[in-house]
Formats: structure tokens, C-alpha cells, sequence
């Protein structure tokens, strides 16, 4: 059952790493976008290559914290959810600029 579910899993990531979207703005304009890389992050984090995922794209995983957050808010109404959901959004803005910076210059 086990090697059913990994073998599963394994046949996601190759559909999915098979089936990535180009970036039209990288195609438009020759630079990276600030979201270049999440989808190969994305996979990589599937696959277990923690390191490779943050070298990748390095707001991918506050990214998802920031979403199951979200969604734990909506559904239990946090006292504070929405003074957090905030303060994790900019975290998250602040890593996605500082990494497109870093990308930009070398």
C-alpha cells in the first residue's frame, strides 16, 4: 500500500514537472519575473529536495505557511488572524524582493 502511494506520488511529480508553464514575461521581456522558479521549487520540495526548493525560489515555503494559515483563519476566525495573515504577507513580500534582487544582480 505503501509503494502503491509513492509510486503514486512519484507519477504526480513527473506529470507535473512534464507540464510546467513557461514564463510570458521572461519570453516578453528576457529577465525572470519575481515568480520565476516557484513551480520548479514547487516540485523539488514534492521530490524532498528541501535545499534545492529554497535555492530555487526561497519564498516558496512561507508562501504555503502563509495559504494553510489563510485558510485555518476562515474557517476558526482567529482572534488575531488577520493582524498575523498581515505581518506574514509581508515577511513573505520582503523575501520575494530581496531573492528578485539577488536574481537580477548576478
Amino acid at each position: 500500500m505503501i509503494l502503491q502511494a509513492a509510486y503514486l506520488c512519484t507519477g504526480l511529480v513527473d506529470w507535473l514537472e512534464k507540464r510546467q508553464a513557461p514564463c510570458f514575461y521572461k519570453s516578453a521581456f528576457g529577465i525572470e519575473c519575481p515568480g520565476c522558479g516557484m513551480q520548479r521549487a514547487f516540485i523539488a520540495l514534492l521530490r524532498g529536495n528541501l535545499i534545492e526548493s529554497l535555492r530555487l525560489y526561497p519564498a516558496l515555503i512561507p508562501c504555503i505557511i502563509l495559504m494553510a494559515f489563510l485558510v485555518i483563519h476562515i474557517f476558526f476566525k482567529l482572534k488575531n488572524g488577520a493582524r498575523i495573515i498581515l505581518y506574514m504577507f509581508i515577511f513573505n513580500a520582503i523575501i520575494v524582493f530581496i531573492s528578485y534582487l539577488y536574481k537580477l544582480i548576478i
